[in-house]
């Protein structure tokens, strides 16, 4: 079980350059309104890769993930065509169990940044205060989920 809170970035803080970073490449294999199937490849061509399943989108999501070797997931690639994103997934640890994850996205939706925090209960992730330069918070919001991004692009402002 997943519980994640997402929040659009409207200034990246000043201290990123600090920050682990790492790309991402994830594409949809298959999505319904109930779950999504995607592969994910760390770190550019050879880098780890997995496939995941995951819930609908929401502050409290099911989610299991399998490792790929490299070649299942050139061969699952050319499935999700169509339905692709590409980030550098920025990541801090700001106190014990609080990792933040700042995605910097690319390619049709550069400018667009989201921070993404998970938490062991849904009482710690009411009460976690988000950063000052967080913005508004689309935990839930189907338009700012990664397979409607991969799809759909960047939802118009204020979306």
């Amino acid at each position: 079980m997943e519980i994640e809170r997402k929040l659009l970035v409207d200034e990246l803080p000043g201290d990123l350059g600090a920050w682990d970073a790492e790309e991402l490449e994830q594409g949809y294999v298959a999505i319904t309104d109930e779950a999504e199937v995607r592969v994910r490849r760390h770190g550019g061509a050879g880098g780890r890769a997995r496939l995941t399943v995951k819930s609908a989108p929401g502050l409290r999501r099911v989610e299991e993930e399998l490792e790929l070797d490299p070649a299942a997931f050139e061969r699952l690639w050319p499935l999700t065509a169509g339905r692709r994103v590409v980030k550098v997934r920025h990541s801090c640890e700001v106190g014990p169990g609080v990792v933040l994850e700042l995605d910097v996205y690319a390619g049709p939706l550069e400018g667009l940044a989201t921070l993404e925090v998970e938490f062991d209960d849904e009482r710690a992730a009411g009460a976690w205060t988000p950063p000052p330069w967080a913005g508004r918070d689309v935990t839930g919001d189907p338009a700012y989920a990664n397979q409607a991004l991969a799809v759909h692009g960047r939802p118009p402002q204020g979306a």
